[in-house]
Parts: structure tokens; C-alpha cells; sequence
């Protein structure tokens, strides 16, 4: 299990505390990203070796305890045969076997604890990639992002320009925005209105149709009395 010791820091690490301490997170974050998925692949092969023990394990520990119910079995079956000596025969088959039961179990515990500590190793792993790579492409946004107020804050006037020019803009944007919402609302209340003039439309031929087949109906009837 030299790959637990290889990978302490993995289950301890906190991403946030070592971002903060970095002189470039940027670079940080793509070198221990980098470093992390190498391990990747190691650490998943280890898994399903670990995983792959418990089972093991656990089938033996199966196959034990059926093999002593049923050494139990038979030797409940011998003496109602009157057969004491076979019975003693299974009970001592049992007996051994229920000893062996013990140190399987004991294997089995062993397996299980070191399977769990592995996959919770393996899950940390992959969700510590994930996050830092969400966290590298917010640093890389932000990278940008600053470089670009950079080079506007040496074109412009100044940071309090910039901040007026941002403002204004903010409400030219504010009342465009109110501007579209306001023709969505209408163009909406159109689509509105003139499918209700539609459905008036057809329940004005609809009561036609209906008037015209009780006509005919009617007309049918007196025809057939000979009126």
C-alpha cells in the first residue's frame, strides 16, 4: 500500500490555501494539474487491485460460511440416520471451518478498509482536477480581464474616467435592455390578441355548421313523413 503514503497530501491538500500563497497561480495550477492527472492512472490501477482483493476476500469468506452451514446440515442428517460417527465426522469439518471463518473475516475487514480508503483517494483525486481546472480557466478570464482594464486605463483618461465611461454605459445598456423587454411584451400581446380574434372567428362558422345540420337533419325527417 506504498501508493497511500505516495499520495498523502492528495487527501489533505486545500487548493484554496495553496492559490493563495502562490506568486502565480496561473502557472501553479497548470504544473499541479499536470502533476495530478500523471497520478491519475496509478492511483485507478491501484483501485481496482485494492477493489478487486475485497472481492476476493469476500468470496472466501461466502464460500466459508455456506461450507459450515452445510457441514451443520449434514451432521444434523447423520445422527437422525443414526450415523454418530459420520455427525462427528461434520462437526469436526465444522468446527475447523469455523475457525477459519475467523481469520477470513478478519482478511476480509482488512480488504474492505483498505478498498474504501482507496476509492475515496481516487474520488478526491478526480474531483481535485476538476476543480482546479475550473479554477484555472477563472484565472486565465481574470488574467485577461486585467490586462485589458490595463491597457484601457493607459489610453484613457484615468481610472475615474473610465469608471464614468463604464457607468454610462451601464445605462445605455440598462435602457436597451428595457427597450426589448418592452417590444417582447407587446409583440407578445399581439400574438395574444389576435389569436383570440382567430378562435372568435371560428366559433362564428362553427355555430353556422352546427345551425346548417340541424336544418338538414330537420329536412330529412320531413321528407322521410312524406311532408
Amino acid at each position: 500500500m506504498g501508493i497511500l503514503t505516495r499520495f498523502k497530501d492528495i487527501m489533505s491538500a486545500n487548493i484554496n490555501s495553496i492559490l493563495d500563497k502562490a506568486e502565480d497561480p496561473e502557472k501553479m495550477i497548470d504544473q499541479y494539474l499536470r502533476n495530478l492527472e500523471s497520478d491519475l492512472g496509478s492511483v485507478k490501477a491501484e483501485t481496482a487491485a485494492v477493489m478487486a482483493e475485497e472481492k476476493s476476500a469476500k468470496r472466501k469468506l461466502d464460500e466459508c460460511t455456506e461450507e459450515i452451514a452445510k457441514m451443520a446440515d449434514y451432521a444434523k442428517k447423520a445422527v437422525a440416520a443414526g450415523n454418530d460417527d459420520e455427525a462427528r465426522q461434520f462437526l469436526t469439518k465444522k468446527n475447523e471451518l469455523t475457525e477459519k471463518v475467523d481469520a477470513l473475516q478478519k482478511q476480509y475487514d482488512i480488504c474492505a478498509a483498505n478498498a474504501t480508503k482507496m476509492r475515496e483517494m481516487h474520488d478526491k483525486l478526480e474531483e481535485d482536477i476538476k476543480t482546479l481546472k475550473g479554477k484555472r480557466d477563472t484565472l486565465k478570464t481574470k488574467v485577461k480581464v486585467a490586462e485589458t482594464q490595463k491597457k484601457m486605463s493607459q489610453l484613457g483618461s484615468g481610472l475615474e474616467s473610465a469608471g464614468n465611461n463604464m457607468a454610462a454605459f451601464d445605462r445605455m445598456e440598462e435602457k436597451v435592455n428595457k427597450m426589448l423587454d418592452e417590444a417582447d411584451a407587446m409583440d407578445e400581446l399581439n400574438k395574444t390578441e389576435s389569436k383570440e380574434s382567430f378562435e372568435e372567428l371560428e366559433k362564428k362558422y362553427d355555430g353556422k355548421k352546427a345551425a346548417q345540420a340541424i336544418d338538414d337533419e330537420l329536412a330529412a325527417l320531413k321528407a322521410e313523413l312524406g311532408m
